[in-house]
Parts: structure tokens; sequence; C-alpha cells
């Protein structure tokens, strides 16, 4: 995957096939059919360390180019806003329900979920609906291509493999 944006929205896309009713959060979209809760999803945090592709993860062969590039990355952890919002306060609950075991089974594109919490049930007045926070913390590697004269070509956030 290419960028946090596309893993946002790599999330929502996991999460609705796991039967969860999800949207992006932005432009504040957070709708939900009738009878069900949807987790608005939102990009909360990248964290990694000092800022740069440091470490040398070694060479793949780039077969278009018929050249072997090397890659430079590190590890970073992603926090991921999956807030619910639904009519009633037992929605919330199924939905968070359905989000917890969306998320026992794994996450999108082999990102490894580390760390779920979620917070208490309010009613949202200006939503004119009830609310839970939640967030989810995923581990995902960060790294960059160089070309033949050791430049970056260009960096991507992806997903960390599950063995």
């Amino acid at each position: 995957m290419r960028g946090t944006e596309e893993l946002r929205r790599g999330l929502v896309r996991y999460l609705a096939g796991a039967g969860v009713e999800a949207v992006a959060a932005w432009p504040g979209e957070h709708c939900s059919p009738a009878g069900q809760a949807v987790a608005a999803v939102s990009l909360r945090a990248c964290s990694g360390g000092p800022p740069g592709f440091q470490d040398y993860l070694g060479e793949r062969y780039d077969e278009a180019a018929g050249r072997w590039e090397e890659l430079y990355g590190k590890k970073v952890r992603l926090t991921f806003g999956l807030d619910l919002y639904a009519a009633t306060a037992a929605q919330v609950q199924e939905g968070l329900d359905a989000l917890t075991a969306a998320l026992a089974r794994g996450g999108p594109e082999g990102l490894r979920p580390v760390a779920f919490s979620a917070g208490e049930t309010v009613w949202r007045k200006e939503a004119g609906r009830y609310f839970c926070p939640v967030q989810a913390e995923f581990e995902a590697w960060s790294y960059a291509v160089t070309g033949e004269d050791g430049a970056f070509l260009d960096f991507t956030v992806r997903g960390e493999s599950r063995g």
C-alpha cells in the first residue's frame, strides 16, 4: 500500500468485508443505516522514532526496470480511530462486538493489530447519535526504494506479513 490515506481506506474495506459498517471519518461521514452502528475510521497517529529511512532492509528485483533495488525503512505504529456512532446504545455495543471480532481475526493487507481500546458510550446531542470512542493500533513497515544514484525514489507504508 502507498501512503496513509490508502491504509485508512484499506481498513474501511477490511471492516466492511468482516461485516462491520465502516466509513472514512473525514470529511465527517458518520451516518449509519437504521438498526446498525457505523465505525468512523480515521488515522490518529503514526509513530516510528526518528525521521528517515535509516535501516537497511535488503534488496528486491524490479523486473520492469531489469535491476535490483535497495530498500531502507523502519517499523512504524499506526493508531486508527474507529469511533462508533449509532441510534441506540445497544447498537453501539453490537458494533463494538463486531469490531472486536473483526480485529481478533487480523487486519487489512497484513497489518498486525497490537492494541485495541474503547471508551464509554455517551449520547452526542450535536450528532443526534450515541457515540463510543474506539481506537486500534497496528504495526507496519515504512520503507523507501533507492535509485541507481542512491537517492530515494519513493516511499511506502506497508503492512507486516503474518507467519
